[in-house]
């Protein structure tokens, strides 16, 4: 899983499947479930940390549910693969805008939803109509008054696939949008760009703090086990200096944890999803 993940570690799959569609999706999944094949699916692997003894079972990419539409008016629809800033430059050539946030967060919509992603105050929840959910082998629309969401975190039933997300959009001048975008970008590019693979943001922002800050203020900048690293250009990254497994990651993010609790009482909480074999 080194290879399908952004921060390069993680030992292999039992299967890495790529359904084309829907239907070919509810294939594999009757095919796995006759076989008592576990799953699970994922994007991009941006957020994602996969344990050095790998995944036992099956690993379903969605990267070919790429699709962006218009629906009507203001609403557009994005299948779980598209990429967050194709989403964001296909809303602008519409003039539609909104979702400039998210231009700079590498990876694609399915992993957007999943961790309600966002920045500045907002999150992608928050300008979402609707979801389509693969639940239970059927497709269903969810509007997002039936689900339980919110910072960071988004509640879906287990075996629930997201397909796509419908998002509720402003009219926009596409010359607006593309500030937004070119701010966003160079933003992240000046305060981001860490030099090593990484997953972004490593721990969630504990409510009225700064997780950076935290992690500062504990001392942890440049903190290291092995090939992981705290990220000297911004705290809150742990990146992949070349030679890191999974194992470097979860012990020096128990080394950050425990540092900032001492010194400030906060509790710091992984943004990064773990899986895999223990």
């Amino acid at each position: 899983m080194s290879l399908h993940t952004s921060l390069k570690t993680g030992g292999p799959a039992d299967f890495y499947a790529i359904p084309a569609d829907t239907e070919d999706l509810r294939v594999l999944l009757l095919w796995l479930g006759e076989r008592d094949i576990p799953w699970m699916p994922i994007g991009r692997g941006y957020n994602l940390l996969v344990r050095d003894r790998g995944i036992r079972g099956a690993v379903i990419s969605l990267e070919r549910f790429n699709r962006i539409s218009t629906i009507e008016g203001t609403l557009i629809k994005a299948e779980a693969g598209a990429e967050n800033l194709a989403v964001v430059r296909f809303a602008q050539k519409m003039g539609l805008g909104g979702m400039g946030f998210m231009s700079g967060i590498p990876g694609t919509i399915g992993g957007a939803i999943k961790m309600n992603a966002g920045a500045y105050g907002e999150g992608i929840l928050e300008r979402t109509d609707h979801l389509t959910l693969l639940r239970g082998g059927s497709v269903h629309d969810f509007r997002m008054e039936e689900l339980d969401y919110g910072y960071r975190h988004l509640r879906l039933e287990d075996g629930d696939i997201v397909l796509a997300a419908a998002f509720k959009l402003d009219e926009r001048d596409p010359l607006h949008t593309e500030e937004e975008i070119r701010r966003d970008l160079e933003l992240r590019r000046v305060k981001h760009n860490v030099g090593f693979p990484s997953a972004g943001s490593f721990f969630k922002n504990p409510g009225g703090h700064a997780a950076w800050r935290l992690i500062d203020a504990a001392g942890m900048r440049g903190a290291h086990v092995g090939g992981a690293q705290v990220s000297e250009v911004h705290s809150n990254f742990l990146v992949n200096t070349g030679s890191a497994t999974t194992q470097d990651f979860i012990d020096l993010a128990a080394i950050v944890r425990n540092a900032v609790f001492s010194a400030s009482g906060v509790i710091l909480e992984e943004e990064v999803r773990i899986v895999g074999e223990i």
